[in-house]
């Protein structure tokens, strides 16, 4: 009974999550852009590298970035979503990361918290530019909090180093 629940879940959640075409809100920013998703499944080590660089627990070796390339096919930029808890509620974030392994774009596409505890885009502006190999990225140290919205800014935070972390493993050491 229990495998059967589990099973009607995961399908509702693929189903829930396959109306949704990420691909629309990369063009926003690469409009002329070919997208390519590309799974991956990390080795033992790659989660624990990520894990130790990012400062946060990697819960899944299975991870998906978009590839976002020029008609030519050059690489440009790489793309991420992350869903993450921030109090009981899911936020889902896009994030965009350039070839140097900078965060360029952080844009929250779904909040199910109350709105007043969303994060601005001039919050999430503070993480333009940054790096997981050159910031150390300490909410309330190196980032500040977002006055009444803390569990959101410490939700965000950690998934920027995660994202940033994943990156590194997966395409940073190859370089």
């Amino acid at each position: 009974m229990a495998v059967k629940v589990i099973i009607m879940v995961l399908a509702s959640l693929t189903f829930a999550y396959s109306k949704v075409d990420i691909t629309k809100y990369i063009r926003f920013y690469y409009p002329d852009s070919v997208i390519e998703i590309k799974n991956i499944i990390l080795s033992k080590e790659q989660v624990k590298r990520a894990s130790k660089i990012g400062r946060v627990r990697i819960r899944s070796r299975l991870v998906s970035f978009y590839l976002i390339k020029d008609k030519e096919g050059k690489l440009i930029a790489y793309a991420y979503i992350d869903t993450h808890k921030v109090r009981t509620k899911l936020e889902t974030v896009l994030y965009i990361i350039n070839k140097r392994g900078e965060l360029e774009v952080a844009e929250v596409i779904a909040f199910q918290e109350p709105p007043e505890y969303k994060a601005d885009e001039r919050w999430l502006n503070i993480f333009k530019g940054k790096s997981i190999e050159k910031d150390r990225l300490n909410l309330r140290r190196d980032i500040p909090n977002i006055t009444g919205a803390t569990l959101t800014a410490r939700a965000i935070t950690r998934s920027i180093r995660k994202v940033l972390a994943l990156w590194q493993v997966v395409f940073g050491d190859k370089k």
